[in-house]
């Protein structure tokens, strides 16, 4: 019996993928999470085999999550579900030792292929994606570029991102400076979407 953990914020999706994951004979929901703060804890609970986890949930991503399981619990295989597959996301995700990567318009039997292959130990991605995310270029931003850019693209002004970082206001005009530069962005919106795309915020 594969043990299978389930995180997905929107509820009927939730039920949905519950639902037909417990169909399975081999297969046995033992948890589900709306948020991804309680990704881990759940998991420490409840010890599944496989982790199906959204990535964009509120309290935490899921590719954070996942990073944290291959760090506390290793034998919980992670199996990523997004509704943009984005190579950067998808390199994000591989970084993280997830098992596997489906977009959620996948049918129901790849995904409970997708689960019996990534509790074998198997890596589940979809080839296309695969392939766009070894054409795509590297992340040229720094992770403090990153995180200013995110914070920017959020709508935080520059003295209020410069205070919560404990930095000085020209120094973070300088990093969305630098980033609009490594980007080839027209300015600081252009390199935020060009960023964003590319799945490296």
């Amino acid at each position: 019996m594969i043990r299978v953990l389930i995180a997905e914020d929107v509820r009927i999706l939730r039920d949905t993928l519950v639902a037909v994951l417990q169909l399975e004979p081999d297969l046995d929901v033992v948890a589900a999470a709306a948020r991804g703060d309680e990704i881990v804890p759940a998991a420490l609970e409840h010890r599944p085999d496989v982790a199906v986890l959204d990535i964009d949930l509120p309290g935490g991503d899921g590719i954070s999550a996942a990073a944290e399981l291959h760090h506390r619990l290793p034998q919980c295989r992670t199996l990523m579900l997004t509704g943009l597959g984005k190579p950067g996301t998808l390199r994000r995700a591989l970084s993280a030792k997830v098992g596997g990567f489906l977009v959620k318009d996948a049918p129901a039997d790849q995904l409970i292929d997708a689960v019996r292959r990534v509790a074998a130990g198997e890596r589940v991605v979809d080839p296309q994606l695969a392939l766009a995310a070894l054409e795509l270029a590297d992340n040229p931003l720094s992770p403090r570029e990153a995180e200013i850019l995110t914070r920017h693209a959020a709508g935080e002004p520059a003295a209020e991102i410069a205070a919560q970082l404990h930095l000085s206001y020209g120094t973070v005009r300088n990093y969305l400076a630098s980033a609009v530069t490594k980007l080839g962005a027209r300015n600081r919106v252009d390199a935020a979407r060009i960023a964003a795309d590319a799945g490296w915020l």
